[in-house]
């Protein structure tokens, strides 16, 4: 026969809601008229409501004289139940601080059922108390460690017995099943304690439910608590002990302080004018002793490709082609590259040396005459498409430049010794495969090839260039007038050179860089 689970007093339940409301009905103050949107109000410290939830009950020790005269035959040990509980709440804590106060007295059930016991004529017995129950005061202290809104309490618990009914039932044994089972005891517990003193420790969290900015306030606080056993035993009698673990949630409403704006206090501030004489300061800054013309010497790298457009295999029109005339005239040092004062264009004057890749390799053959190169043609049109691309680069090399056809090796492959488009890439595949057609220039001679390089992938020997730099910016001369700008709206300056040749500048500005 197992244990029942007997039912709860709702209208106590009901009872003590009631009662919350009308306490909280009574310190609440009358609604005031609805607050302009920019009035501010404090956090509440006083917080009143109600809270419920559930009692998790575990008996242990001995219970076998139920009363004055009935004695079971087995005795009774362990057990659990759950019970529920409501009672109004009252909280005080200032916004901001970490200790507060909390009150909250009502009705709470510790009812739980006992585990199955067999008598000595082998039948089952239960024992439960449905009606356990109590009339509870719990002042606690409470404690938010970290000014938040998680929170921990604890304090003294003072309870009063209200109710103490039990329900007995022994079974029918297995050895005796024609016997009539023993009628079902409903009783009373003798030698209750009408009030117990013990303690309580939990922990909670509020979530407000209103707007910051509101003067009502309204929080649910889930929370959890610890009962233990000591000072709990619910009669002077025998070792019957009571655990509880409390789960619950409290719904609190508190009411804030209007925040008094301050009045604006207008002022008046004197206006002072103060009038500043302007200040200007003449300066001129002549130059350094630099020479007439500055000598810059560039060093251009030089990539071993020659790259050739989509579907044909003649070296395409960028590149810069020479008549078999010119070859004489042509130095590599000696490259038309337009130079800046500012030595800006960089990239421009780069290309322009790339551009006369093949130029730059027959001078460099002819000077040389034990060198020897490889032109290996790369096409996914096929090997002999690339190798089509590297006889026509070796054509020019020899029809223009003069160069002996044994000293150039063509080759065709599909895709270069060192492709740009590696297995497994997604991105820029055009682009790639753009860069997979070209004739790589290769080559053991070490007149040919960059300094200590050498492979499939060595660059040819860098171009360097000599260039004059006409006019650098330390040459100029500044004329400094400072406060120029803000005394007056405009000024003139007159520069005359050797010649007597006069210049006039109408100004606004402060600075001024002439060049003689």
């Amino acid at each position: 026969m197992g244990s029942r689970i007997a039912r709860f007093p709702l209208s106590l339940i009901a009872k003590s809601v009631f009662v919350g409301t009308l306490m909280l009905t009574a310190v609440q103050s009358p609604l005031q008229a609805q607050e302009t949107q920019e009035a501010k109000f404090t956090k509440p410290s006083w917080w009143f409501g109600a809270a419920g939830g559930a009692n998790f009950n575990f008996y242990r020790g001995t219970t076998q004289q139920l009363t004055n005269d009935f004695m079971v035959p087995t005795a009774f040990h362990d057990g659990q139940g759950i019970g529920l509980f409501a009672y109004p709440i009252m909280e005080f804590h200032r916004p901001g601080s970490m200790l507060g106060f909390m009150l909250q007295a009502g009705y709470e059930s510790r009812r739980a059922a006992w585990e199955q016991v067999n008598t000595p004529c082998n039948c089952p017995a239960d024992l439960e108390t449905n009606h356990l129950a109590y009339i509870t005061v719990e002042p606690s202290i409470r404690f938010a460690p970290f000014k938040s809104n998680f929170y921990i309490y604890g304090g003294p618990r003072l309870a009063f017995n209200v109710d103490k009914r039990f329900l007995y039932e022994q079974g029918i044994s297995p050895d005796y099943p024609n016997v009539p089972a023993r009628p079902d005891v409903n009783g009373v517990f003798s030698d209750m304690n009408k009030s117990v003193i013990s303690m309580q420790i939990g922990a909670g969290y509020d979530i407000s439910l209103s707007a910051d900015n509101k003067q009502n306030q309204a929080v649910l606080s889930p929370f959890i608590a610890f009962h233990p056993y000591f000072g709990q035993d619910p009669r002077s009698i025998e070792s019957w002990n009571l655990t509880t673990v409390r789960a619950g949630i409290a719904l609190k409403f508190g009411r804030g302080k209007k925040i008094e704006a301050p009045e604006d206090v207008y002022v008046p501030v004197p206006v002072v004018v103060v009038v500043v004489e302007p200040d200007v300061t003449f300066a001129v800054n002549a130059p350094k002793n630099v020479p007439v013309e500055r000598r810059v010497r560039e060093t251009f790298p030089l990539r071993n490709y020659v790259f050739f457009n989509e579907g044909s295999t003649e070296i395409p029109s960028r590149y810069v082609l020479l008549r078999k005339d010119q070859v004489k005239e042509f130095r590599e040092d000696q490259l038309e590259v337009f130079t800046p004062k500012d030595l800006e264009g960089r990239s421009k004057r780069q290309m322009t040396v790339y551009y006369n890749v093949l130029n730059i390799l027959g001078d460099r053959m002819l000077k040389n005459p034990n060198s020897n190169v490889t032109l290996t043609g790369s096409s996914r049109e096929g090997a002999q498409d690339g190798k089509a691309m590297a006889e026509s680069t070796k054509k020019y090399l020899v029809d223009v430049f003069g160069i002996a056809p044994a000293r150039i090796t063509t080759a065709g492959r599909v895709k270069p010794v060192i492709p740009s488009e590696q297995p497994g890439g997604k991105l820029e595949l055009d682009l790639l495969r753009e860069g997979d057609r070209r004739v790589s220039i290769t080559s053991g001679s070490p007149e040919l090839l960059m300094e200590f390089q050498s492979g499939a992938d060595s660059p040819l020997k860098p171009v360097v260039i000599n260039v004059v730099q006409e006019a650098p910016v330390d040459s100029y001369v500044t004329f400094n007038v400072e406060g120029a700008d803000t005394a007056f709206t405009s000024w003139n300056l007159e520069l005359a050179d050797k010649q007597g040749k006069v210049q006039k500048f109408r100004l606004r500005t402060r600075v001024v860089q002439y060049h003689f």
